[in-house]
């Protein structure tokens, strides 16, 4: 049986480094875990207190495409509680994840053999999905001097049909502020291209507060999920806010592909978002690690970063100790006993000379892993 064209996509590294970390840690080896996006925290204990609850009255069956009427509500409340911008709760898609957004997004607005614009370094399933597709990902280098995020003028000499961007981005951290945000939308709307704007991260931000594409325009598709801020990765919950005129065309694609996202989740997730204390004590938590991670890899001799606005990542150029960011990683994981992240997951091009580094697990851990990395890189000399 032959396979299809569209499923010859890269491998995502990073889970090929978690399982080489699993198999050391089978081994008996005390593994810290620097390379996955993961909170270290569990979902609120609200959410799965009312999961519980759920699950003693009845059965949890198929809800609306489109998600329970009440997480909808409770989304669009977000808006106006975290960014003073009101949504209307039918532009509200709940979703199977962030993953399953992207997939409906994707194939809600673009046809077959059409560009979208990325910015590199960038989240690899970007490129992945939009090759399985067929679409055609269109990887524009951004530079360390506007912090790895793509400028107007990045784009300006390349035809594309939508145009993505990330704020908190993975890997860097590295946020967009209103009028950066704003005039990359106006681009997009001048071009005629699709505007999508992946906010997962939203929430854990430090210094200033993150801005959503919603505060600049009503042409957008926004994508967020519960898995970060809201500690819930494993629950596979997210959601989209689309223009009035796309809503149907989401839901009809949402009917068909996903029928629903999960309706456990969807319970899970309704009382996440009133577990503000647990919530922001987790942040605290990120901002502790983060002036800890920023201060542990200067200390190890890697010091050429962009220091993170948001998110849990540490984006480190390594291009003056190597060239090949895979096998300097299997070395830290072998020799110090750190799983770090390869740059080439997020740069096909760069990437072999930089690392990410994720500060999302608990204090004690960074702790020793960054006096691992201290260590190692001595010896390494």
């Amino acid at each position: 049986m032959r396979n299809s064209r569209r499923g010859a996509v890269d491998p995502f590294i990073v889970m090929d480094v978690m399982e080489a970390a699993r198999a050391a840690e089978e081994a008996g080896r005390h593994i810290i875990h620097m390379e996955v996006g993961q909170p270290g925290t569990p979902a609120p204990a609200a959410a799965r207190k009312a999961l519980a609850k759920a699950m003693e009255a009845g059965s949890l069956g198929y809800t609306v495409a489109l998600g329970i009427p009440e997480l909808r509500r409770r989304i669009a409340r977000l808006y106006k509680d975290w960014y003073g911008v009101e949504v209307d709760p039918a532009r509200v898609v709940v979703t199977p994840g962030s993953s399953g957004g992207f997939i409906l997004a994707f194939t809600a607005l673009f046809d077959a053999g059409q560009t979208v614009a990325l910015g590199a370094p960038g989240y690899p399933s970007y490129r992945q999905i939009l090759r399985a597709l067929d679409l055609v990902p269109l990887e524009v280098s951004t530079a360390a001097a506007n912090r790895y995020q793509p400028t107007p003028e990045d784009l300006a000499g390349h035809a594309f049909d939508g145009l993505l961007v990330a704020s908190p981005a993975n890997p860097t951290g590295t946020m967009l502020d209103h009028g950066e945000l704003g005039a990359l939308a106006a681009m997009a709307r001048d071009r005629g291209a699709a505007f999508l704007s992946d906010e997962i991260y939203h929430g854990i931000d430090y210094d200033r507060r993150a801005v959503t594409a919603l505060e600049v325009t009503d042409e957008a598709v926004v994508i967020n999920s519960f898995s970060k801020y809201f500690s819930m990765t494993g629950w596979r919950v997210g959601w989209l806010v689309v223009p009035e005129a796309q809503i149907r065309q989401f839901e009809r694609l949402a009917q068909n592909m996903f029928i629903c996202a999960p309706h456990a989740s969807q319970v899970a997730a309704l009382a996440a978002m009133d577990a503000g204390d647990e919530l922001e004590a987790n942040r605290a938590a990120y901002a502790r690690n983060r002036a800890r991670m920023l201060d542990g890899l200067r200390a190890a001799g890697f010091d050429r970063i962009a220091p993170p606005d948001g998110a849990f990542y540490v984006y480190a150029d390594v291009s003056e100790l190597t060239q090949d960011s895979r096998a300097f990683a299997a070395e830290i994981l072998d020799k110090a006993g750190v799983a770090v992240t390869p740059g080439l997951d997020f740069d096909p091009e760069r990437g072999g000379g930089t690392l990410r580094f994720s500060y999302a697990a608990s204090e004690a851990d960074i702790e020793e892993g960054l006096d691992r990395l201290r260590r190692f890189m001595e010896t390494r000399g």
